[in-house]
């Protein structure tokens, strides 16, 4: 799978651990940076990879950031993605099953790496169930964000 991932300086590290398990795992990863814990501005990082996942360039997102709550406001912002913060498990498969998630958003000081790894696999092992309640309500969100409002 081609992911697209980012942080900013306080998610650098888990990108990187991130970034070797993805790879060794066989996706194709492009790295959107940021390259190292000096203070950067999150929303530049979580707009870059929200945007490739809309354009097609990467199938899925990944982005991480000190809670992940602002990596994950900034993604929603882009049109076309959808972001939630994840913490567990259940979650990450959920969200894609049930809400067709297509950006995860990670927090570094809030999830070590051995539970980060485990989130991702959820997350990129999940697909959108397509289930009628599903998909009616995935219209109802995708009419929100293109009305905004």
């Amino acid at each position: 799978m081609r992911v697209a991932i980012g942080a900013d300086h306080a998610g650098f590290p888990l990108k990187e651990c991130l970034v070797e398990h993805l790879t060794e795992a066989g996706h194709l990863v492009e790295d959107l940076g940021t390259d190292s814990t000096e203070s950067v501005d999150y929303p530049d990082f979580a707009a870059a990879v929200a945007r490739e996942v809309v354009h097609g360039t990467a199938e899925r997102g990944i982005v991480v950031c000190g809670s992940g709550a602002g990596a994950s406001i900034a993604a929603n912002k882009i049109t076309g993605a959808r972001s939630a913060v994840v913490h567990d498990h259940y979650t990450a498969h959920q969200a894609v099953e049930h809400d067709d998630m297509n950006v995860l958003a990670l927090g570094a000081r809030v999830i070590g790496e051995t539970t980060a790894i485990e989130i991702v696999d959820a997350y990129l092992g999940a697909t959108f169930s397509g289930e009628e309640r599903h998909a009616r309500r995935l219209r109802k969100v995708v009419e929100l964000d293109r009305n905004r409002g």
